[in-house]
């Protein structure tokens, strides 16, 4: 039987009546109590919410952006009324005109995110120049390393964004026409969903900035933006290439993303990317277990959302490649894709997709991620053909897996329950109350400290935000799940640290998970552990870093303590840091082949060949012809310098060819480049038995040379050593 209390509350004490429920009682009631209620303080067109303890009381704050389709309107803070504020835990009172700064704007999103570094909650805001041109903003709590009021918030919009619209074809690589920067601060765009995570793997959190467009056109690029450690965001644009204006034309370079724009493209080679398009919503995280940060972008008018791979851990340098078509199995064709969750759905350690109106006419569909980050087919939740807005992952009932709440915007809320095989059952009818709002949003969390899991949603068209309190006392006891560790590769001793990053998945949102205690824990040659905070990365990565300076063994493992205080623990990799470690050996020999564009094909290497951390170590062939196919072959019997096709033969028979793969660049120049990781040596079939420590290894590329098919392409030869 499921349980409710009700928090009886005098001057200095509280007392907690539990009461045994009435049959078949709904696990979510409606608490208008326990909000603002009324203009201005709860009556607006709220597009989004989000929780945060921003006066780390150790209660959850909320804030919401406001304006949205309607008009300029301020956004609006709601403070928990529990533990320092000596009220009741739960009960929010509104403290807009006490800690934020008066600014109205049409905004679409709020996201908290430390991103001055200073262990305390600013915020991100998205807005768009529907009405009157604006930019996105940043509002920073002047509590912690800010010397001011914890809490409070400073709009520094104009000092968080460096060289807008400054390019000088090298060193300042703005996209942004100059004619777009405000001097207010910022620059004029469209932008309904931004997102933070550490893009670079440098400590700090990095901006994803999405635009749809004016009126949706889907013209307008999304950009990325690096944090400088200091709070202060410039934007990441390899190419260096400027707009001449709002939109981005065909056969432009693709900024961030591999390759050329081209609007629509179904390659995913990464010779075109589409960066332009009509997103509502972004979700960030490492889709394929290489602990770097992949990127999903919805698409509300120009079909489909797209699924950007982030290839730094196999080239070697930041940069995503479009990769739709290959791992999103049945794309959406159809328009109205709102918005997209990722989380593991079925608890086997990776993120699946939630679509939110992915399916025409308005269904909502799930995607299994088959560990490798290939989305299947869709499994579409019953119900579901409904005006849907958003999902919100949540273990209302505390069976340990997630649920799912859809905001609807055409009436009723809707629940669905699921199951540790990612089976969902509509529970609407039974489990939350009756509703007739058009909503926009939903966030869950633990609001008033019960132990179970509360959810408020953003209503639009003046209609009072709400609380769905969870009445059915199951407080949460699971603990994080941490499947993936990152392999720290052995190494010599210096003043850099060792970065490790782990995966943690538990049965909340990745907006609760976020807020974790997270610790890295290390030992010295069997000894002691140690420990140190780790900072969340985005999505369901943590990063943390080991003193270099340790001689030895090292051992290491993650701990994670979740608000309820369930705790979860890695298992333990080791690594040795000694000024004898093995670099392996490298060298380059032997001729290229000059093909038949004038390119000059290079052989190298990035890395240490180590079996430890066989993925880390790639084999990376650059100035090759673009867009064609190619493979490494390799060989263990030693070099070779033999005749073939018109260039040599570098490797000693017998040979072992590795998968084909695209060289990706475009066709017709020497910009393509393909790279192998040793973890790819070990996966073939003889190379289990042939990669071992001490093995010299001979490696060659070899690819199509147009215009014919006859002939190839031949880089110089690679030698490595595996380290022992």
């Amino acid at each position: 039987m499921k349980w409710t209390s009700i928090v009886a509350c005098s001057v200095g004490s509280c007392l907690q009546i539990w009461l045994a429920p009435a049959a078949n009682a709904q696990t979510f009631q409606f608490a208008p109590g326990q909000l603002p209620q009324g203009n201005p303080f709860n009556n607006s067109y709220t597009e989004n919410i989000d929780f945060g303890d921003v006066d780390q009381d150790g209660d959850i704050d909320a804030v919401s952006a406001d304006g949205g389709d309607c008009c300029n309107d301020q956004n609006r803070i709601w403070i928990n009324l529990g533990f320092a504020q000596g009220g009741t835990v739960g009960f929010f009172a509104d403290r807009t005109a006490q800690l934020f700064p008066a600014v109205l704007d049409t905004s679409r999103d709020m996201d908290f995110v430390d991103y001055d570094g200073d262990g305390d909650l600013d915020l991100g805001i998205s807005n768009v120049s529907e009405l009157t041109n604006q930019a996105n903003r940043f509002w920073t709590n002047m509590g912690g390393l800010q010397g001011g009021t914890l809490g409070f918030f400073q709009d520094q919009t104009a000092a968080r964004w460096l060289d807008l619209g400054i390019n000088n074809g090298t060193t300042l690589c703005s996209s942004i026409a100059p004619s777009l920067v405000l001097p207010s601060g910022g620059f004029i765009d469209h932008s309904c969903d931004s997102a933070y995570g550490d893009l670079d793997n440098d400590g700090d959190m990095d901006l994803f900035h999405s635009s749809y467009g004016g009126a949706f056109s889907g013209t307008t690029p999304s950009r990325v933006f690096l944090n400088d450690g200091q709070g202060q965001f410039r934007e990441y644009n390899p190419p260096c290439f400027q707009l001449p204006g709002v939109g981005i034309a065909n056969g432009s370079p693709a900024l961030w993303a591999q390759g050329t724009h081209q609007h629509g493209t179904m390659n995913s080679d990464g010779v075109f990317a589409d960066i332009a398009n009509t997103p509502l919503g972004i979700e960030l995280g490492d889709i394929d277990a290489d602990f770097d940060i992949d990127i999903l972008q919805g698409s509300r008018s120009t079909p489909p959302p797209r699924l950007f791979r982030n290839m730094r851990a196999e080239l070697g340098t930041l940069i995503w490649r479009d990769r739709t078509f290959a791992q999103v199995v049945s794309p959406p064709a159809g328009t109205g894709n709102y918005e997209q969750e990722w989380g593991d759905m079925d608890l086997d350690g990776d993120l699946d997709t939630l679509g939110v109106n992915w399916v025409s006419p308005f269904l909502d569909a799930i995607k299994w991620n088959d560990g490798t980050g290939i989305f299947g087919v869709n499994t579409v939740l019953s119900g579901s053909a409904s005006d849907d807005n958003d999902g919100e992952f949540l273990d209302y009932d505390n069976d340990g897996d997630m649920d799912i709440l859809i905001a609807n915007f055409s009436g009723q809320e809707r629940l669905y329950d699921g199951d540790s095989t990612g089976a969902f059952q509509d529970v609407t009818a039974t489990e939350l109350p009756i509703d007739n709002t058009q909503t926009l949003a939903a966030e869950s969390g633990d609001i008033d400290g019960d132990g179970d899991y509360d959810a408020m949603v953003a209503n639009n068209n003046n209609q009072a935000n709400a609380l769905l309190l969870n009445v059915g006392q199951f407080p949460d006891t699971y603990a994080a799940l941490l499947p993936h560790l990152e392999q720290a590769p052995h190494r010599a001793p210096s003043s850099v640290p060792t970065v490790v990053r782990v995966h943690i998945y538990d049965n909340v949102s990745w907006d609760v998970l976020r807020y974790n205690t997270t610790s890295l824990e290390w030992q010295l040659n069997g000894g002691v552990f140690s420990s140190a905070p780790m900072t969340f990365a985005g999505g369901q990565l943590f990063r943390g870093e080991i003193p270099g300076t340790l001689v030895g063994t090292i051992g290491y493992r993650v701990s994670t303590v979740d608000e309820h205080g369930n705790v979860g623990t890695s298992t333990t990799r080791t690594y040795i840091s000694d000024n004898s470690t093995c670099t392996g050996s490298i060298a380059s020999y032997c001729t290229p082949k000059v093909s038949s564009l004038g390119c000059v094909p290079s052989m190298a290497s990035l890395g240490a060949p180590s079996l430890v951390t066989a993925s880390a170590f790639l084999v990376i062939a650059s100035q090759v012809n673009g867009g064609q196919n190619g493979v490494v072959f390799f060989g263990t019997t030693g070099q070779n310098n033999a005749p073939f096709f018109g260039g040599t033969l570098c490797v000693g028979v017998p040979l072992y060819r590795l998968n084909v793969k695209n060289t990706s660049g475009t066709q017709g120049t020497c910009a393509g480049l393909t790279a192998y990781s040793l973890a790819e040596f070990v996966a073939h079939p003889s190379g289990g038995a042939l990669m071992v420590s001490g093995q010299t290894v001979n490696a060659q590329l070899w690819f199509r040379d147009p215009p014919d098919p006859q002939t190839v392409g031949l880089s110089n030869g690679l030698q490595f050593t595996i380290c022992p």
